[in-house]
């Protein structure tokens, strides 16, 4: 007979934490909502434009647009944001009043910087995203519908992106103000993973945020947008990069290199290894790779905060798109699937860069690990 499981018991002290932690979880979108505000009354680029010093909090609140009768209220909006780390407050040169400095948190949310985040926070925070959390549960007891998403609009994100010409516009905006951040490192951090390459197809590649980028720090490399008609007509005109609309899933133009920015954990694994054949069939076997950027789950386990970021995206992944971020086991498992001979991973913060080799012929660099796939097996190999 099984002993029974004694009742666990909390103290006082314990639940009253836990309280806490519940509070503080559920309020966190309180902070996301206070940030978005301040982006949309552009308080990072006013308080910036303040010639280098604190800007005083009287200079503040004559500088915004907003009602005299919601002056009152400003501070207490600034001090959520000062505690989340987006300004510093210090006191003003005449000693009467508070002043405001921004931080790295804010500079990146500056609308006019080429690395801003501000579209992106914008994008992710806008009520026609927003709303399809408020069905997470229902779609749990529905059989019908793919994600929260189509459960409450009635249709795919790729359907409404390519209906809507507002939330196509805004879907490739954020998409984009994620790429001019990212990208910048992904060309300083990942020189060498360009070397050699003289033509570049980027799929998915929506705006060609991330070609242009590509394009002007390698002006030897040809570089392509592949992406669907709706997508490709929202493109800007640019000398640095051509364009063709496509299907990834019928057929992928011939290059050195195919690029994919946060297009894989789009999809299940199934259509992964699709995606990949089609690219694979694009490149040299002999010298062609795919590069990928996207998450590899647990590649930051030493940093609580990176883990917990990693994961809220796989939650965006399920609820928008049904795809799903992927473990480094995950990955290898698609990437023999597809009949891939190696790989190698390089962490960029919350992301990684994936580069994918049809053949093991190649120079990987001297500080790089690189891991050959035979057949089911795979084998580490590091190169010091």
């Amino acid at each position: 007979m099984a002993t029974p499981i004694k009742k666990q018991e909390f103290t006082a002290e314990e639940l009253l934490q836990a309280q806490a932690q519940v509070f503080h979880h559920v309020y966190a979108q309180i902070g996301a909502m206070s940030l978005n505000c301040a982006i949309e009354l552009d308080i990072p680029g006013i308080i910036s434009k303040h010639g280098g010093e604190p800007m005083p909090l009287s200079n503040l609140i004559s500088s915004l647009p907003i009602s005299a009768k919601k002056a009152a209220f400003l501070p207490r909006l600034m001090r959520i944001l000062t505690h989340m780390g987006y300004f510093v407050q210090e006191t003003a040169s005449d000693k009467k009043e508070v002043a405001y400095t921004i931080t790295p948190l804010s500079k990146v949310l500056l609308k006019d910087s080429p690395t801003s985040l501000s579209s992106w926070v914008m994008g992710m925070l806008h009520p026609y995203s927003r709303v399809s959390w408020h069905r997470l549960s229902d779609w749990f007891l529905e059989e019908r519908y793919e994600t929260p998403c189509e459960l409450e609009h009635g249709k795919s994100l790729w359907d409404l992106a390519s209906e809507i010409p507002y939330y196509n516009h805004r879907f490739n905006e954020t998409m984009a103000g994620d790429s001019r951040l990212l990208m910048k490192a992904v060309v300083t951090k990942c020189e060498e993973v360009f070397h050699g390459m003289r033509t570049l197809v980027d799929v998915g590649g929506g705006t060609g945020t991330s070609a242009r980028t590509i394009a002007e720090a390698f002006p030897h490399i040809k570089c392509t947008v592949f992406d669907l008609p709706h997508v490709i007509a929202d493109m800007p005109e640019s000398p640095l990069v051509d364009a063709v609309a496509g299907n990834m899933f019928e057929y992928v133009p011939k290059a050195d290199a195919i690029f994919m920015k946060l297009i894989l954990h789009d999809w299940t694994d199934e259509d992964c290894v699709k995606i990949l054949k089609k690219c694979k069939e694009a490149v040299s076997e002999r010298e062609g790779k795919v590069i990928i950027v996207d998450i590899v789950l647990d590649s930051n386990k030493e940093d609580p905060k990176m883990t917990e970021t990693q994961l809220f995206w796989d939650m965006v992944m399920m609820a928008f798109t049904g795809g799903l971020e992927r473990n480094e086991d995950e990955w290898k498992h698609i990437f023999n699937e597809v009949g891939f001979s190696s790989y190698k991973i390089t962490p960029l913060g919350v992301r990684s860069l994936i580069e994918v080799f049809p053949s093991i012929i190649h120079n990987y660099g001297a500080s790089s690990s690189m891991y050959v796939m035979n057949n089911l097996l795979k084998k580490a190999s590091s190169y010091m």
